[in-house]
C-alpha cells in the first residue's frame, strides 16, 4: 500500500513539473542525434535502457581485464567475451555502443614495473590495448573514446594525490612520493602520445574498413570573472588553457597552449617531430563532460592561497561573489546549478577548435544520500528534471548558434559508486537500494522518457 501512495505521489509531481519545464522534447533535436546514459551496469540493465528510450549507452572497457600485465602478458579471453556479451545484448536492443578505452584504471602490473604514466612506455602499451579492443569489437563499435576526463586524472592524481597513484607535493598535498611541479606534465605528456598512438593504430589499421569514430572526453568547468577587470577577464582564459586547451590543443593542433607555456616555460615537455608526426591523425570529435560553473579571480596581480590545483595558473575559483552563490548549490561542495555554462562552454570549444563535432559525454545532477533517506524522497527528484531540463535548454542554445553537437549522455542512468562519494552521493534516474540491488525509476526517468 504504502508503494502504490508513493508511485501516485510521484505521477502527480511529474504532472505538475511537466508543465513547469514544458517546451523542450526530442523533437527540437536532429534525427541523429545520440541520447544516452552512462554509467556502470549489468547486463539485465540494458532493458532499462531500452524502457528509457536511449539510443546509446557510454561504458567503458577495464584495461586491466583485457590486458593484466600489458603487453607482456597474454589477452584475457574471458574478459572479451565479457564485453561481446554487453555489446551484442546493447546493439539488439538497437542501443549503440558508445566505448571508452580508458576511465582511470590502469594494470597494476604496468604501475608495479615501470610507473606506469610517468614513463613514456606506457604509450607503447596502450596503443597494443587499443589494438586488440579494435580488432575485438571494432566490428560492432562505431563509437570510441581514448580517454575519459585526463585532465582530471592528471590534476587529482599528480598534483593534488587525492586519485591514484597518489603522487603529490607540499604545498598541494602530503603524499608519500611525488613532485606535483613536475610529475603531471611528464604524465600528461604520456597520455597525450598514448592517445595520439591508439588513434594512428585505429586510422591506419581499423577506421575504413570498420566505419567508426574516435575521440577524448575532457572534464570541463566554465568560469566567470569574479570581479568585472581585466586581470579576471584573463584569468578565465587561463584557467580554460589549463583545464581544458592543455589535452586538447596538443592533440588538434600538436603543440601545448601558449597561456600554458608562457606561466610554465621548460616545466612543460616538448614535441619530437616523430611525436608530431602521430599528433597528424586526427580525432573525429570532442567527448564535453560538463556539470558546473565557478568565478575565477586572477592570481598575478592579487594575492591568493597557495596549494590548489588551480594555483598553478596562478588562478583561483570560487562559488560565490558578495556572498551570493554562481546558482543553486547542490549536495556536492563546489557544484552549483549554472545552465548558462553549458551553452558557454560549448561554444568556447566550437570556436577554439573550428566546431570539430562534440558530444555531451556526461552532464548529471547529485542527491545527496545516507542510509537514513526514505526511498520516497529519493524517487521524487524534481531538482534533477529542473537541471536536465535547464541544461538540455542551454545546450540547445549553442546548437542554434551552429555548435555541432552529436549526442548527449547523462550520468547517470544508476545510482552507483561515486568515486571519493562512495554512495554518498547519487546521480541515477533509478534508485538503486545497495542492500537488495533492487532498481526503481525516479521521477527523472519518467520525465527523461517522455
Amino acid at each position: 500500500m504504502e508503494e502504490k501512495k508513493t508511485w501516485m505521489l510521484a505521477c502527480a509531481l511529474f504532472l505538475q513539473l511537466l508543465c513547469s519545464v514544458s517546451g523542450l522534447d526530442r523533437s527540437q533535436f536532429p534525427s541523429s542525434f545520440l541520447f544516452g546514459t552512462s554509467t556502470s551496469s549489468y547486463q539485465e540493465d540494458i532493458e532499462l535502457m531500452h524502457h528509457l528510450g536511449v539510443n546509446s549507452y557510454r561504458f567503458s572497457i577495464s584495461w586491466s581485464r583485457i590486458l593484466p600485465r600489458g603487453r607482456f602478458g597474454k589477452v584475457n579471453s574471458v574478459g572479451i567475451a565479457f564485453y561481446n556479451r554487453l555489446i551484442d545484448a546493447l546493439l539488439l536492443q538497437g542501443i549503440q555502443p558508445f566505448v571508452t578505452l580508458n576511465h582511470n584504471d590502469v594494470p597494476q602490473y604496468l604501475e608495479d614495473r615501470y610507473g606506469a604514466w610517468l614513463n613514456p612506455q606506457i604509450q607503447k602499451d596502450f596503443g597494443h590495448y587499443a589494438d586488440v579492443c579494435f580488432k575485438a569489437f571494432g566490428r560492432k563499435v562505431k563509437y570510441w573514446i581514448t580517454f575519459n576526463e585526463p585532465n582530471n586524472v592528471v590534476e587529482k592524481g599528480f598534483i593534488s594525490g587525492v586519485y591514484p597513484p597518489q603522487h603529490c607535493s607540499k604545498p598541494f598535498g602530503d603524499c608519500l612520493s611525488g613532485d606535483s611541479n613536475i610529475e603531471p606534465y611528464n604524465a600528461a605528456h604520456n597520455i597525450i602520445l598514448a592517445h595520439a598512438a591508439a588513434v594512428e593504430t585505429y586510422k591506419k589499421e581499423y577506421q575504413a574498413k570498420q566505419g567508426g569514430s574516435i575521440g577524448i572526453v575532457i572534464s570541463t568547468r566554465w568560469f566567470e570573472p569574479l570581479r568585472d577587470i581585466p586581470a579576471d577577464r584573463f584569468a578565465v582564459q587561463r584557467a580554460l588553457a589549463f583545464d581544458i586547451a592543455w589535452f586538447l590543443d596538443p592533440v588538434i593542433f600538436g603543440e601545448y597552449p601558449p597561456e600554458m607555456r608562457q606561466v610554465l616555460g621548460l616545466r612543460l615537455p616538448s614535441f619530437s617531430s616523430e611525436d608530431g608526426r602521430k599528433l597528424q591523425h586526427k580525432l573525429d570529435f570532442i567527448g564535453i563532460n560538463h556539470y558546473t560553473s565557478k568565478y575565477m579571480q586572477d592570481c598575478i596581480f592579487s594575492p591568493c592561497e597557495e596549494g590548489s590545483i588551480e594555483s598553478t595558473a596562478f588562478v583561483i575559483s570560487t562559488g560565490e561573489r558578495n556572498g551570493i552563490p554562481i546558482g543553486t548549490p547542490t549536495s556536492i561542495p563546489d557544484n552549483f546549478v549554472f545552465p548558462d555554462g553549458m551553452e558557454k562552454m560549448i561554444m568556447y570549444i566550437m570556436q577554439r577548435y573550428n566546431n570539430i563535432p562534440m558530444f555531451i559525454t556526461e552532464n548529471g545532477y547529485a542527491q545527496g544520500s545516507t542510509s537514513n533517506d526514505p526511498t520516497a524522497d529519493m524517487l521524487n527528484d524534481e531538482g534533477r528534471v529542473e537541471y536536465l531540463h535547464s541544461y538540455l535548454t542551454s545546450l540547445t542554445r549553442a546548437m542554434r548558434q551552429g555548435a555541432d553537437v552529436r549526442g548527449y549522455f547523462i550520468w547517470s542512468l544508476l545510482d552507483n559508486f561515486e568515486w571519493l562519494f562512495g554512495y554518498t552521493q547519487r546521480f541515477g534516474l533509478y534508485h538503486v537500494n545497495f542492500e537488495t540491488q533492487e532498481r526503481t525509476p525516479k521521477l527523472s526517468a519518467k520525465w527523461f522518457k517522455e
